[in-house]
Order: C-alpha cells, then structure tokens, then sequence
C-alpha cells in the first residue's frame, strides 16, 4: 500500500495527559452501589435558602453579581443600589452558604470582601468555608492566608489546607502541616489520616504511610473510607500482600474498597487475582463502577481472557456506562491486546467521542496485530481531527513502522521525535531501538542504546533481541554483561533472548551463568525462559539437564513438549521422543504435523514407524 501523504509535522502534547482519576479521590456519594436519600443537611439548606431569598433579596444578586454571572457583575458587593433600601448585612451563614456555591474564583475573592466588611471578624466558621472555597479553584496561596490569619484554627481548618496541597502534589507541605498541627495539640481525624495516606502513597513514602497506619489502628479511626485508603497506600508503594491483607481484614467494604483492590492486582501484573476477585465482588451485591469496569477490562486484556471480556462488554451495552469515554477506551484497548483488532475497531466506530488515549489503543492495536499500514491511516485520521498526540501514540507508531519493517518511515517518525524533544523519554527511546534492531539497522539502535540518559530492561532486551535476530550472537551475549555492569535488572524477555543466543552458539558455560541466576529469582517459572534453557541444554548435548528443567517447571504447554520431543530427536534417542509423544497426548495436547514428522524421521525403522502411525488411528 503506497502511503501517498506525509505523516508530519505532529501536533505533539507538550505535557502530559492529566493522569486518570482514582477511585478513591472521587467522592463516596458518587461510587456507591446504590442511590442514596437527600440528607436533611442539604433539605436545611433548601430552607435556609428560601429564608434568604425572603429577608436578604438584595444580598442574594449582589452575590450573583459578585460570582460574574449578572449584568452588573462590576457593581460593589457592598454598595447600595439607587432608589431602594439599604440590604441587610451578611451574617456567617449567609456567607458559608454562598461560598459553597461560588462557580469561580472571582466570586470567591468577592465574598470574602463582603465577608471581611460585614462581619466582626472571620470567625472559624467562615475562614474554614473561604480555605476551602479558595482550593476549590487551587488558589492555595489565597488559602493559606486565610489559614496563617486565623487565630483559632479547628481540625476541619488543618485538613482544609492540607487537602488544597495535596491536591497540587505539593507532598513535602502536606506533611509539614500534619507535624505542625500535631505540636500544637489538635488531634487528626478521619479525613486528615485519609489526606496523608494520599500523600505517601504518592512519593511512596512507606515509612511514615506506615507509621500513619499505626496511628490509625491506635486511635480507633478505622472504617470503610480510611480502610480503603489504607489500602491503596500499600498499592502505591508496591506491597499487593499489605493490601490484601488490609482489605481482608475490612469489617465492612464498599464498591472503592473492592475497587481499590482490583485495581491493585491490575497494576502490579495480578490480572489472574483480579478476576477471580471479580465475580465474588458481582455476587456479594456490589454494582461495579466505571473504574471497576476499566480494571477488569485491563485484567482480561493482560490475562487474555476474550470470553469475561465479551461478556463484560454486553453488561457494558445494556446498561452500564454505555457512553463512557474511559470504559469504551479500556474495551478498545482489550480487543487490540487479545487480537480481536477489528472487535476493536467496531467498538471505536460506534464511541460517540474519543481521546487521545481511544486513538492511541486503536492504533497500537493494529500495530501488534501486524497491520502497520493501517495503524498509519488511522493516525491521519487522527491528525485530521487535531487531536493532540502523546508519548504512548509515537511508540504505537514505531511500532507499526517495525511491523512494516519500513526503515524510511520510521527515520522520519524520528527526525521528528528529535525535533520536538522527545528522544530522552524512556519508551520511545526503547521503542527505537527495538525499530533499529527489527529493521537490521544495528549501528543506529546501538548509537540510540548509548545516547538514552537512563535505559531500562526493555531497551536492552531490544538490542539483544535484535543482535540475535541477525545472528549476531556473540554481541548478544555481551550486550546482556554491559546491562548488568550498567546495574539494569534482567527480565524474562531478557533471559529468553540470552538463552537463545547461548543455545545458537552452544555456549554451555554461559548458559549455566544465565540459569544460576534465573534460578535465584521467579523467572525459572515463566514458560518462556523454561523453553529456552531446555533448547540450551538439547543443543549443548546434556539431555538429563534439560529433563531436570522440565520436571522442575510448575506447568508445560504444546511449545514445552515440541522443545523436548526436538531434543530427544536431536540427540539421537528416538524412543525418548516417541515416548514423550505419548505422554504429550495423555496431558490432553493434540500431536500436529510438526511432531509426528520430528518423530519419523528420527525412528530408524519401519516397525517404528508403523508404531506411530497406529498410535495416531487409535
């Protein structure tokens, strides 16, 4: 396909897209399972509201004036107006009420005026209703003065401000504030402790994140809301085992508490807790969220699991967030990753509106799925209606070009990666590399390898798979000691690629190296690295190595047997292989062409042969 029209120039994000929303920062009102009743709070406020109406007209289009939505937005908020007679001064309520509904800043900063020439002073009531007002719009440097004037200041006063910095990531002032408001006798409460949490969790502080929970437990604050944040601290910082425990341990849960928890298997590569998790959720009676549903989604796409996918995506259809921006974004994202491309596209089709993040799954979808061109055109497409491109969508890209194996395009994707900067940021670097390597540019992924500032696994895995792709094994092998000497952490992609090196050169010794080491960690359990040292061990000729390997794996599948079966026959012990066959077969795996003709060839006569063929009739 001749792509006749030039990609560029991008209307490249100078910044990052606002990350998504936590369950646990929305409120409780909004993620519950069910409606709840109006509280008589808000019923007292329909009555307080009328009275002023009734008493204070004046008053009332003074503050709509003073919020910009009147005619007369410019008039005095204190002033008379001609011809009638003077309004009636504020008192502290009126003034709470009307901060809590200012639609912005401006009507905030003319309220506190009025507040200032109406009342004696402040008061806590008011200041604690202005700190707030004034983080409502992130005018923390207003709020903090009101905060530093207040010669009383109350807990709901401290928790104020330390929301308004938590809310910016100003962290180190959270904290600050906490140890100031504990030297002055105020004790926390509920809502500060959650604040607090939000914040170590953030900066992965789990020293002090823990000592907090210790608080916590000490002082009786736990319940479901505390509990939950409790929760995704230990998520944050890494420690899944910490949160289940903390979840488990719940004497009451709610829908973001099973919310938090799910998203915590997610993110930390759990997919297969996740959804088991899942459906004890559904059948304890809680009514999953949009977050929920984004999660599981995100699990059966990592776990492959298409048919909870589908299913999920009809209970999306009939009556849950049918016009969801993030969930129809996560559905697309599944299709893609489970290589349903055109499920997704269908999906994407029917979206009444998209963002950056539905494009770029869209096109990363197509990338994986071996459909570079149209992952191209459906960028154009993308182009054409000015939405902004990030990070991921670049690397989406590359990855068409690589699936093309179009060296040209992606030279040109590049020059404009440098252009605008971009070449610093770790994936797309990685990606790069990967593209070099694919495309057999090795002298281009090696100089992009060296120029990265900070390079992780992924970017040495692409060059070492990439040295082994073009049969340069010996430069593999040295590529992987340059990245432990550069103090990078192998994974299994890493592993795997090494291995096949050491097998293609029969480098026994440093096959042995590789397997000390993944013997130290999980990866021995990946199926993946399995393989690949039973293949070392085959060709290097140590037969009874490989069937340890083999026996010590916690599962097998049809590529495991395939490797041993090859090896049997590769080393001339054909019986070994027939008999592997058998027991192939008895673990439920079907015997393809591949198999048989490995085994034929390998049985020197025809009784042998006469063997398998019946084996197969049976």
């Amino acid at each position: 396909m001749v792509l006749c029209c030039s990609l560029f120039p991008l209307r490249i994000q100078t910044c990052p897209p606002p990350a998504p929303l936590h369950p646990s920062s929305l409120s409780r009102s909004v993620l519950s399972s069910g409606e709840q009743g109006r509280s008589k709070k808000s019923k007292s406020h329909r009555v307080r509201a009328q009275d002023f109406r009734s008493r204070n007209q004046p008053l009332l289009a003074q503050f709509h004036r003073a919020d910009g939505h009147g005619d007369t937005a410019d008039e005095d908020p204190g002033g008379d107006l001609p011809g009638s007679a003077p309004p009636l001064l504020p008192d502290a309520e009126a003034v709470a009420f009307w901060l809590r509904f200012c639609r912005s800043v401006a009507g905030v900063r003319r309220a506190h005026a009025v507040a200032l020439r109406s009342l004696d002073s402040l008061g806590v009531f008011v200041s604690n209703n202005l700190i707030s007002a004034y983080v409502k719009f992130d005018e923390v440097a207003d709020a903090r003065k009101v905060f530093d004037e207040m010669p009383d200041r109350s807990i709901i006063s401290w928790t104020a401000m330390m929301n308004g910095y938590q809310k910016l990531g100003r962290h180190d002032e959270v904290v600050r504030l906490f140890l100031d408001m504990l030297a002055t006798g105020v004790q926390g409460n509920s809502l500060t402790f959650v604040c607090l949490l939000k914040s170590c969790g953030e900066q992965c502080d789990a020293k002090l994140g823990r000592q907090v929970h210790c608080c916590i437990v000490k002082g009786g604050w736990s319940n479901v809301i505390v509990d939950s944040a409790v929760a995704h601290f230990y998520a944050q910082c890494g420690d899944v085992a910490a949160a289940s425990t903390v979840f488990d341990r719940m004497a009451s849960r709610d829908v973001v508490s099973w919310t938090t928890m799910i998203t915590a298997y997610v993110q930390h590569g759990h997919g297969d807790k996740a959804l088991q998790m899942f459906p004890t959720m559904v059948a304890e009676g809680f009514r999953p969220n949009e977050f929920t549903v984004c999660s599981v989604l995100k699990a059966c796409a990592e776990e492959k699991a298409l048919r909870l996918g589908k299913q999920l995506h009809g209970a999306v259809v009939k009556k849950l967030y049918k016009y969801d921006i993030h969930v129809g974004s996560a559905l697309v994202s599944m299709y893609a990753r489970c290589g349903e491309v055109f499920d997704a596209q269908a999906v994407f089709d029917k979206m009444p509106r998209r963002n950056t993040i539905t494009w770029t799954s869209m096109i990363s979808g197509y990338a994986q799925s071996g459909y570079g061109e149209e992952a191209i055109m459906l960028f154009r497409k993308m182009k054409m209606r000015r939405v902004f491109v990030n990070n991921l969508t670049i690397v989406g890209l590359l990855s068409a070009c690589g699936s093309m194996q179009s060296i040209s395009l992606g030279k040109e994707l590049h020059a404009q990666i440098i252009k605008n900067c971009m070449e610093d940021n770790l994936q797309i670097g990685s990606t790069l590399v990967w593209l070099y390597s694919r495309s057999g540019v090795h002298t281009y992924a090696v100089r992009i390898l060296e120029a990265m500032p900070d390079r992780d696994a992924v970017a040495w895995t692409a060059m070492i798979s990439g040295y082994n792709n073009l049969g340069h094994n010996v430069e593999a092998l040295k590529s992987l000691d340059e990245m432990l000497w550069d103090g990078v952490t192998p994974n299994t992609y890493t592993y795997s690629s090494a291995l096949k090196a050491c097998a293609r050169l029969e480098a026994l010794r440093d096959g042995r190296r590789i397997h000390g080491v993944v013997n130290k960690t999980q990866a021995l359990s990946n199926i993946f690295v399995g393989c690949s040292l039973i293949d070392m061990y085959m060709r290097c000729g140590k037969v009874d190595e490989a069937r340890r390997v083999f026996d010590a794996m916690p599962e097998h599948n049809l590529v495991t047997w395939k490797v041993m079966i090859t090896g049997f026959t590769q080393n001339g012990l054909s019986e070994e292989a027939l008999k592997y066959m058998y027991l192939m077969r008895q673990e439920g795996y079907d015997v393809d062409d591949f198999v048989l003709s490995t085994v034929l060839m390998s049985c020197g006569d025809l009784q042998l042969k006469s063997d398998c063929i019946s084996f197969l009739a049976q």
